[in-house]
């Protein structure tokens, strides 16, 4: 974890006090979220960060296992889930592919603002695969540079050289469903969120054994 982790460390408390730069897309996304959820779903959440987003859904599902590669902002998670009573979620500093998380245990796994920021990420997809359940949904959304002027990559790159920013892989939409679909998921949901920007929003599912299942009705 290295690099990142003091990265987002040094950041953690300056992050939890900003507001959601976009609210609108934010709450957008939470109710596209909630459609997918039902109240027996076993989630899991990587780069849980301070855990805002689990601690919004948490009444609709089960449980939530939210994790991050930053101590801090899984100290901030823990003192906002104690603060608002929320026992539902346990925040955990871990990665994808801790011992702990089982293989085939969770019906939801989601990534908000995280596949961008992953150098291996044809196994990370991979391993998402792994933990899910048969007919268990991926939900993330994604910040794809590749869309954009290649001025982005440059300036994403002269940031990292000055400790400014994380490792950020330059994605195109493309590129990004390839290598969900080549990891063995259907994408039943694919759009721009906001439409301006270059933040994709997918839904895929892990097929069941024989099944042409499709869709999903939420309880939340």
């Amino acid at each position: 974890m290295g690099d990142s982790a003091r990265f987002w460390d040094a950041r953690a408390d300056r992050y939890s006090r900003k507001p959601v730069k976009d609210a609108e897309s934010y709450e957008k996304t939470l109710d596209r979220t909630r459609k997918h959820l039902s109240s027996n779903d076993e989630v899991l959440e990587v780069g849980c960060g301070t855990g805002t987003t689990a601690l919004l859904l948490a009444p609709c599902v089960k449980r939530i296992t939210a994790s991050d590669i930053s101590s801090r902002m899984i100290e901030i998670a823990r003192e906002k889930a104690a603060a608002e009573k929320v026992e539902n979620v346990r925040f955990d500093r871990g990665t994808l592919f801790d011992e702990g998380l089982e293989r085939g245990s969770f019906d939801i796994v989601m990534g908000f603002n995280l596949l961008h920021l992953l150098e291996d990420l044809p196994d990370a997809v991979r391993r998402i695969n792994e933990l899910l359940k048969p007919g268990g949904l991926f939900i993330s959304k994604t910040v794809c540079l590749g869309e954009r002027s290649r001025v982005w990559t440059i300036l994403v790159a002269v940031m990292r050289a000055f400790g400014l920013a994380p490792y950020v892989r330059c994605l195109k939409v493309a590129e990004l469903e390839n290598i969900i679909v080549d990891e063995d998921f259907d994408i039943i949901e694919s759009d721009f969120l906001p439409p301006s920007a270059p933040v994709r929003y997918i839904v895929a599912r892990k097929p069941r054994p024989g099944s042409l299942e499709d869709g999903r009705r939420g309880a939340c």
